[in-house]
């Protein structure tokens, strides 16, 4: 059973959930019927568990890095609270010192969300990532875009800021910037590809959802449902990668 990712607050998650599921789902019938249909998953600064604790419901097995003691004792709560403690196992650490946590080339599927944005070098943070996979192997890369922020910028009139992060090499905004860096949709692919995978798929993320009012979904019945329905139907389509606030890029190797 999965966990349910519906609410308004799951439109910033919703779209890497069913992709990253139905991957998931892919990798255990590929395994074949004498396998046991339980994967070991790593999610890599997978904080206090937002897609670790629904992919141990589906059965699997979780790993969770993250340098943070406070995210680890929230996940450790939540896993509790949905009834899968025995299946989610919360270790402190961080993507440049992966493996002094982990071992290399043990898990059927890493995700790496959330990550490449704060790292001082992304292309290591994936590399790691990769190497973590067994040969047969997915990963799942979620990272800020680029394109998403400029225009967020520029539609709340902050216009410098929207030029600074369209011409700035690692797309920051400036100094009150949360994040260090964004990307591209090419930028994230050629990071996977030149690790050694290839990308199945790359979708856009929170391309409407961060642009709409909160006011107009409160008030409109069946808004939040319909406005999903629009995120899921534009998500892979290539136009609307540039302006999403995420990008998701599915990998495996050949």
């Amino acid at each position: 059973m999965s966990e349910p990712l519906r609410p308004r607050a799951s439109l910033r998650t919703a779209v890497v959930w069913e992709v990253l599921r139905d991957a998931l789902d892919r990798r255990v019938k590929a395994a074949g019927p004498e396998a046991s249909g339980v994967l070991d998953v790593l999610d890599t600064g997978g904080g206090s568990g937002k897609f670790a604790v629904p992919v141990a419901r589906l059965g699997h097995r979780v790993t969770v890095v993250d340098p943070s003691p406070n995210a680890l004792f929230a996940l450790e709560r939540r896993a509790a609270e949905a009834g899968v403690a025995d299946r989610v196992r919360g270790v402190q650490g961080d993507a440049h010192g992966l493996f002094e946590v982990v071992e290399p080339a043990g898990y059927d599927a890493v995700l790496c969300h959330g990550v490449l944005e704060y790292v001082d070098d992304p292309a290591e943070s994936v590399r790691n990532a990769v190497a973590a996979l067994r040969p047969s192997g997915t990963l799942s890369l979620l990272a800020a875009g680029l394109g998403g922020a400029v225009l967020a910028r520029a539609l709340a009139g902050h216009f410098t800021e929207a030029r600074q992060a369209l011409t700035d090499p690692a797309g920051n905004w400036g100094a009150g910037d949360p994040l260090t860096r964004r990307f591209t949709a090419d930028q994230l692919s050629e990071l996977v590809t030149g690790a050694g995978l290839e990308v199945s798929a790359v979708h856009g993320v929170r391309v409407f959802a961060d642009l709409v009012p909160g006011v107009l979904l409160d008030s409109e019945p069946g808004a939040t449902d319909a406005l999903l329905r629009l995120e899921e139907a534009a998500a892979e389509l290539p136009a609307f990668h540039s302006v999403a606030t995420q990008l998701h890029v599915l990998a495996e190797r050949g």
